[in-house]
């Protein structure tokens, strides 16, 4: 497992339009360059808690992970709240969750049901130590603020439990809306079981447009249906985001059997990893020239279990791998 973290570009501006010094984190964290930003573009898990660190010195503000945390969203700095944005409902949202943050760092979320309770854990699987105290809070926030904007409901955590001593109760009260408990075993967000099931309101037509522009509103001709394949392609889009989209989900989108969807594929001249590879090559070579999505995001999105997964599919698409082909496109 790579000890790589990214740090994102918009996170530091952030912080710098809240008056604080970038470059003096940096420093103090001991990741400072000659280059603006942080160096390599990805810290070691040690370095970027050190980062968390110095802003938590330099700042002196108790709130500030917090506020950082609940408009992460709004700033496009969680590309992992981000990519999970598009599931079916509060369990899957933080399945995706944790699948990307793997995915993109050594951080584990793990949701353990307990009784009527749902227990959120954020671990970094690398550290020698607890993670900063900014940081576990600024993690929470967005964990809650994406589960209210997924729903549109306002989610109300059972209670919090931080293995800190006791600090700016009152605070964390407020902006979590539960009782907080201090010096527990584990840093803990406690859902209550039963808001697993709440649904997302999902936003499969900007995701679609995203992967398929056109298709998803395409009319049929004559008010006729579109091509078996392009109903697959479809279903196959609905069903990618944080996952690979199998046979069988995509049958039961389509209202068919596996084996006659496999069949009427046939019949029309493909078959579905045939189709599955076109679609995923479309929209990956999409998402690298129109977007500014890092690699990383691109391969959640199109459900890559790994990183190396996807170069290695993209590079036997293209014959070169994600970041050149960007650049390459970009050149020309």
């Amino acid at each position: 497992m790579a000890d790589l973290v990214p740090v994102p570009g918009v996170m530091l501006a952030r912080l710098a339009a809240l008056g604080l010094d970038v470059a003096q984190i940096l420093a103090r964290a001991g990741v400072s360059s000659a280059e603006p930003g942080p160096p390599r573009g990805r810290l070691t898990t040690a370095e970027f808690f050190a980062v968390w660190q110095a802003i938590e010195a330099l700042a002196d503000a108790p709130d500030l992970g917090l506020r950082l945390g609940a408009e992460a969203l709004a700033q496009r700095f969680d590309r992992a709240a981000l990519a999970a944005l598009h599931a079916a409902d509060v369990g899957d949202a933080l399945a995706k969750l944790g699948r990307f943050r793997q995915l993109e760092c050594p951080e584990e979320v793990t949701v353990t049901r307990v009784d009527d309770e749902a227990r959120v854990r954020c671990q970094w699987l690398l550290a020698e130590r607890d993670p900063p105290r900014l940081l576990v809070d600024a993690t929470f926030a967005s964990m809650l603020a994406l589960l209210r904007r997924g729903t549109r409901q306002p989610i109300a955590p059972r209670r919090v439990e931080l293995t800190r001593r006791r600090a700016d109760a009152a605070l964390l009260v407020r902006h979590f809306g539960c009782p907080v408990q201090f010096e527990a075993p584990t840093d803990l967000l406690v859902l209550p079981a039963a808001a697993l099931a709440e649904p997302f309101v999902r936003h499969e037509a900007e995701l679609l447009a995203l992967l398929l522009p056109g298709l998803e509103v395409e009319p049929a001709a004559n008010g006729q249906r579109r091509p078996l394949a392009d109903e697959a392609r479809l279903a196959m889009c609905r069903c990618m985001c944080g996952e690979r989209p199998s046979v069988e989900k995509v049958a039961r989108d389509l209202r068919v059997s596996p084996r006659t969807l496999q069949r009427r594929l046939e019949a029309a001249g493909t078959n579905y990893q045939q189709l599955l590879d076109e679609v995923r090559e479309q929209a990956a070579r999409r998402l690298l020239t129109r977007t500014e999505l890092d690699a990383g995001l691109v391969a959640f999105l199109l459900g890559f279990e790994e990183l190396n997964s996807f170069t290695r599919a993209f590079q036997r698409w293209a014959g070169t791998t994600p970041t050149r082909y960007r650049a390459q496109a970009r050149a020309s």
